[in-house]
């Protein structure tokens, strides 16, 4: 997977490829994967690399292979709205028969049914943030939350939403548990990254989590899902003030090991949970999945080194018409760069694509911040994925704490970004790591 298919947001690094191949005439590189080996979509990128993700979730009892190929049926490349009539309709199918089951007394099939529900509807509106006041939008959010948590109630343990409280508000997320004793338990916090969410995350690490024997708490910081979507929480890069609550929570729980407290975060998350582990130190390992220095290098990667300063100076500028003229032919053009900067915008809380691209320039973890983190820390590196390839490496030879770097590669079905595809094979490479590194 090269760098158009990066941070579980497709295609971020050829946004400002494609920039400056319009003013520079620079080739973009080739597709992540030769369109002969994809089942669907043959030439959208953004489309296969999501629903490479959708698929990678059945995993954990996500979405089923023959529901998500009929959907895909009824899709047009590059075309958001046939996504969204798809998968909604998809998930009101299941949601109905999932209720149903439910009134009928089975639940386990009713759990698995809403469950898949909660995921298709979470999909759904993906690409629909081009107007956030879109009533789909909120109606998908709702639905997915809605049928996730009559899912979670399900389960043999079940799974128990929980509020942290956050600068005035609450963050929303979920408490997975192995069984219900009350015994104190070492624990995973784990969130996704730039378009994720916590109910997502159940396919994402919390279950692994469970079957090891671990406590995980999913949640959603601001810019994510839930935040984003109900309180119009927008994306902060001093994540320490959002990780710091998070433990500030779990102390308050007598069933969790307090020394035991261990922290992932996934794609956009590789540079938001080394920031906060730089600074919260209550953290008993962390792991970066996938590996990442600084976001706004994904925007710079296109430029050679020589201009880089010149179009951080742009970026920066009070008025810079030429290099709106250029994101603004990014914002409505192609699939890719259209999705990256409609919701990019609105998780970022920009005013412009440009302004966009100027808050993302703060998410990184240079100017000594890496060098503060303590905790035994693993840095994950999918060769495939460009952007991994290029900044797990750096990542990790700034960090001055104990520390590892896991590989892992196309030939073993694990080199995509955060390994879609092959989530058993990564977390239990992971996990093995965090039980190995708390017991030594």
């Amino acid at each position: 997977m090269d760098r158009r298919m990066v941070l579980g947001l497709p295609l971020v690094g050829a946004v400002l490829a494609a920039m400056a191949h319009a003013q520079e005439h620079v080739a973009l590189p080739p597709l992540a994967a030769p369109t002969k080996t994809r089942l669907v979509f043959p030439t959208d990128d953004t489309f296969w690399f999501k629903i490479t993700n959708v698929l990678g979730n059945a995993e954990y009892g996500g979405p089923l292979l023959g529901e998500v190929l009929s959907a895909v049926s009824h899709i047009k490349e590059g075309d958001f709205e046939s996504w969204y009539a798809a998968f909604n309709t998809m998930a009101d199918r299941v949601a109905i028969e999932g209720e149903s089951q439910l009134a009928r007394g089975h639940k386990v099939s009713a759990r698995d049914s809403l469950l898949r529900a909660s995921y298709y509807y979470f999909t759904s509106e993906f690409f629909l943030h081009g107007n956030p006041k879109d009533p789909r939008i909120q109606r998908s959010y709702g639905l997915c939350v809605k049928y996730y948590q009559r899912a979670a109630a399900l389960f043999d343990t079940p799974i128990l939403p929980v509020e942290i409280p956050y600068d005035g508000k609450t963050l929303p997320g979920y408490w997975h548990r192995p069984v219900g004793d009350g015994q104190p338990r070492p624990t995973l916090i784990l969130h996704t990254g730039f378009d994720g969410s916590a109910e997502g995350m159940h396919f994402g690490g919390a279950r692994a989590a469970v079957e090891r024997g671990y406590n995980a708490l999913s949640f959603d910081g601001p810019g994510q899902y839930g935040p984003l979507h109900r309180d119009g929480l927008v994306f902060r890069p001093d994540w320490e003030r959002v990780i710091t609550p998070v433990v500030d929570y779990l102390s308050t729980r007598p069933d969790v090991d307090q020394n035991r407290i261990v922290y992932m975060g996934v794609s956009l998350g590789g540079v938001l949970a080394p920031r906060a582990a730089a600074f919260e130190h209550r953290i008993a390992a962390m792991v970066a999945n996938d590996g990442m220095w600084d976001f706004g290098e994904v925007f710079l990667e296109a430029y050679p080194a020589n201009r880089r300063a010149e179009i951080i100076e742009k970026i920066k500028a009070p008025s810079a018409p030429d290099l709106d003229q250029q994101l603004d032919a990014v914002l409505h053009g192609g699939s890719s760069g259209r999705w990256v900067f409609q919701h990019g915008m609105w998780a970022m809380g920009a005013t412009s694509p440009r302004d966009f691209v100027r808050k993302a320039l703060d998410f990184n973890v240079s100017n000594g911040v890496a060098e503060k983190i303590r905790c035994p820390t693993l840095v994950c590196l999918p060769e495939g994925d460009a952007l991994s390839v290029s900044q797990a490496p750096v990542l990790y030879s700034h960090l001055t704490c104990k520390k590892s770097i896991m590989r892992f590669t196309v030939e073993e079905g694990a080199g995509a970004h955060c390994q879609i595809g092959a989530g058993r094979l990564a977390f239990a490479r992971i996990f093995d790591w965090l039980d190995e590194t708390l017991h030594s």
